[in-house]
């Protein structure tokens, strides 16, 4: 059976890296690219805050070509669309024809993706959807995948989260607010290792940083992963590559 062709939306961390093992395991796709927005004014991966040299290193170790969307600060929905169609339309010409990601179970956003893939005759495949949060993130920890917690929402979480391994600890200190897996913007998590990795991401734990948005265009961050309010705080752990 002739495999399809795919990109796999990477953002770097649990929810990424569980969902791509799955497709890997799968016999029907032929990954092409990892597909990665990243800041181009400070070449860090969107909303993760992860530094692009982290990324790359991820991307050696998985063994998939990366391609990296370099996004402006706090784009437009006209600017953004146009952008992730131009892109699409790049990879269809390849004969890429799915595109793969890892969102659990916000509705709205997996609308929106499948739209914007159809657009250009591209489908939309979600293979940890519906999945109950709990159970990924036993998962995750199962198959001996290795995360640390590099953004926190205030609103949720306080910043002592922020540098944290996911592990049996974590899920428990969570409180009853949250997702296990930050389905709703909660945390954010950069994978080091695992059964996708060759080898573990070499880093080390920088400072903890407080940033405040006010954000100009809620409808572009929930299209990135966010249920956003008027005013945000989030503590980011830098990680230097080691």
């Amino acid at each position: 059976m002739n495999k399809q062709k795919a990109i796999f939306n990477w953002s770097g961390g649990k929810d990424s890296s569980l969902a791509l093992y799955k497709a890997m395991l799968s016999s029907e796709y032929e990954i092409s690219y990892l597909l990665t927005t990243v800041s181009s004014e400070f070449r860090r991966i969107i909303q993760h805050g992860v530094k692009e040299k982290l990324l790359e290193m991820q991307a050696g170790s998985i063994g998939i070509p990366l391609y990296k969307l370099f996004l402006p600060e706090n784009p437009d929905m006209e600017i953004y669309n146009s952008l992730i169609k131009q892109t699409l339309i790049k990879f269809k010409e390849q004969n890429i024809d799915t595109g793969i990601f890892g969102d659990i179970f916000l509705e709205d956003l997996r609308k929106y993706r499948e739209e914007k893939l159809a657009e250009v005759g591209v489908r939309a495949v979600f293979p940890i959807w519906r999945y109950p949060t709990i159970d990924l993130i036993k998962e995750f920890i199962e198959l001996g995948f290795k995360a640390v917690i590099v953004c926190v929402n205030e609103n949720y979480l306080d910043k002592s989260f922020a540098g944290r391994e996911i592990d049996a600890d974590f899920i428990k200190d969570l409180p009853p607010n949250v997702d296990p897996c930050g389905e709703n913007g909660e945390f954010h998590s950069f994978v080091y290792d695992g059964p996708i990795f060759k080898k573990p991401v070499e880093f080390q734990r920088g400072e903890i940083v407080k940033k405040t948005y006010i954000p100009s265009n809620n409808d572009q961050l929930k299209n990135e992963g966010y249920e956003q309010v008027p005013e945000t705080s989030f503590r980011y752990c830098d990680l230097i590559p080691g």
